[in-house]
């Protein structure tokens, strides 16, 4: 039987734990302290930790976007980031903390949530379906050294 989780605003105290998760997320840069300590300080960003028996084990990270594909209202809440520990998963753990993310949004008077997810990463795509997102655009982004 799963363990209880709570979901609940990140925490100053939060930091180790957290920028370790970013980190797995995010292995390109995800433990930058300074972004972190800029989101934890916008009113136009939101992080919230699941915690069970007093251990971070997921995140979500939410912001209001003026605009995102395939919504027509304004500002839009987006689901920057969200994320996990592989072994916490299929518990209600993400729902939960989506849904964190979600009343975040309609607190600031969003309408529509939006989200994104890798093109290869099927399980995250899956994830969003279950939860009632519905895909509305597929790309591809390219680069170029100048």
């Amino acid at each position: 039987m799963p363990r209880e989780s709570r979901v609940r605003p990140l925490r100053p105290e939060d930091l180790p734990a957290y920028l370790a998760l970013r980190l797995a997320l995010w292995p390109e840069g995800g433990d930058d302290l300074k972004e972190v300590e800029s989101l934890l300080q916008d009113p136009d960003q939101a992080a919230f930790g699941a915690e069970v028996e007093g251990q971070l084990v997921g995140f979500v990270e939410a912001s209001l976007r003026p605009y995102a594909e395939g919504c027509d209202t304004r500002p839009v809440g987006y689901l920057e980031g969200w994320y996990v520990a592989p072994e916490w998963r299929g518990q209600g753990i993400g729902r939960a903390l989506a849904e964190a993310a979600e009343a975040w949004a309609r607190a600031r008077g969003c309408r529509e949530m939006a989200s994104d997810a890798e093109l290869s990463n099927l399980v995250g795509q899956e994830v969003h379906r279950r939860l009632g997102y519905q895909e509305v655009e597929r790309i591809v982004c390219f680069r170029k050294d100048l």
